[in-house]
């Protein structure tokens, strides 16, 4: 029983991740029609934590190299700025991109600070 979990675990990533990325997508790329301005900076906000979410997604789904879904999501989030360049009602934005990067790496030094805490209390 427990064998079949840890199998269909990764499944449930990916799942997951296709689900965050067909949303956020459909975020990104519609016409906005919030604005919620009681929250200061909120959409590099909502970068920073959507590319966290497609980070711990990706490296559970498939546990590549760490570049590799850095290189992955930094060209989905370029693509993401591109498109909306191109779009009447959405801008493209510098700071979205620095915000994803965030994101992306705020994943990587949670990891590795779980990973070192672990590793400390072995010893």
């Amino acid at each position: 029983m427990m064998s079949s979990i840890v199998i269909r675990k990764p499944l449930i990533f990916k799942i997951a991740l296709f689900i965050s990325l067909i949303l956020i997508s459909y975020l990104v790329f519609s016409r906005p029609n919030y604005s919620p301005s009681w929250i200061p900076h909120f959409d590099k906000l909502a970068h920073a934590f959507s590319f966290f979410i497609l980070t711990l997604l990706t490296y559970y789904a498939f546990k590549p190299k760490y570049y590799l879904i850095m290189a992955f999501l930094i060209s989905y989030a370029i693509i993401i700025e591109v498109v909306q360049s191109a779009l009447p009602y959405r801008t493209a934005s510098l700071g979205d991109l620095i915000a994803d990067f965030v994101g992306i790496s705020s994943f990587y030094i949670l990891l590795l600070a779980h990973k070192l805490r672990n590793h400390l209390k072995r010893k």
